[in-house]
């Protein structure tokens, strides 16, 4: 692959933004600590998300299920593994997971693939929950001398592998596929596109990360449970952050992620009851006001301005 200077360029900036935001735990309070965390966590998962429901138009509701599996990998594996081969590890197991998910559901239509994935977490906490009532346990605690700052630092990396995969995805034949299966998916299959496949490899990707932002995360709640791990909340959350930045750029994620995250703290501690309701809300002004999010105003007024000039 040959970089252009533009390329070279971007990969520069980038890379100075994340040695700038690797700074954060030297110089952050406990609460801006904790803040950076949740921001870290949500950018890998939008951006991990939108890299394979951006071109595709699929939308995905597996996140939790995939977190919950790696934050049980790090709980179940902590005694006998040591911590930095479980994130790994559980990132083989989700990308196995979500290629058997993609062979069911990805040959269908995106309506049975969004209610598979929505009742794939519930299916597994299900099963954990009762797997526990059987051996008598209702949980499962985590006990390390990871601390916050190591978690962010360990988040922060995994961004930028995910958006170094992204960025070459795009620019790679399967990401060309993946856009015309996106545009028409009919006229995909007869370019001679094997669409099943393509689908299959890259759901492999967001399913992989987000069993692996899991297992890293999981020292940070220290007791894991089934409604912990695998909460619904976190798929609609993901998918909301990524809405709302655009799926369109690779950055857009993030623009989405940070203003999510800070409204949802303020939302969360003053109307811990309503959140569920106030997060409908969210995502219903999301889809009919930025249907295209906040990349699509950005280019539009970017467009706007090269048309008066």
């Amino acid at each position: 692959m040959r970089l252009s200077p533009k390329d070279w360029q971007g990969l520069t900036l980038a890379a100075i933004a994340l040695i700038v935001v690797a700074c954060l735990p030297l110089v952050a309070s406990g609460y801006q600590l904790s803040l950076g965390v949740t921001v870290a966590m949500y950018t890998v998962l939008a951006t991990s998300w939108a890299i394979f429901s951006g071109p595709t138009h699929y939308i995905s509701l597996a996140t939790a299920a995939f977190f919950g599996v790696g934050a049980y990998v790090t709980g179940i594996g902590i005694t006998y593994l040591p911590y930095w081969a479980l994130p790994l590890i559980a990132g083989v197991i989700a990308a196995v997971m979500a290629a058997l998910v993609g062979l069911a559901t990805l040959r269908l239509s995106g309506v049975y693939f969004v209610i598979f994935t929505l009742g794939l977490a519930e299916f597994l906490r299900q099963v954990i929950t009762w797997g526990q009532n059987i051996s008598g346990t209702k949980g499962i605690y985590v006990l390390t001398s990871i601390t916050e700052a190591h978690i962010f630092w360990q988040l922060l990396g995994l961004a930028a592998l995910v958006w170094l995969a992204g960025w070459a995805i795009g620019r790679s034949r399967l990401g060309f596929a993946l856009r015309i299966i996106g545009d028409d998916e009919v006229v995909a299959k007869h370019a001679g596109i094997d669409t099943a496949r393509a689908k299959i490899l890259l759901f492999m990707l967001p399913g992989g990360v987000a069993a692996m932002t899991g297992a890293i995360l999981a020292p940070r709640y220290v007791y894991i449970e089934p409604l912990i791990a695998f909460t619904p909340m976190l798929s609609f959350q993901v998918v909301i952050m990524a809405l709302l930045g655009g799926t369109g750029r690779l950055w857009g994620p993030i623009v989405g992620v940070i203003p999510f995250t800070f409204l949802w703290e303020a939302i969360s501690r003053s109307f811990p009851n309503q959140t569920t309701l106030l997060l409908g809300i969210a995502f219903l002004a999301i889809v009919y006001l930025l249907p295209k999010g906040f990349v699509g105003l950005i280019e539009s007024a970017r467009r706007r301005t090269e048309g008066w000039s």
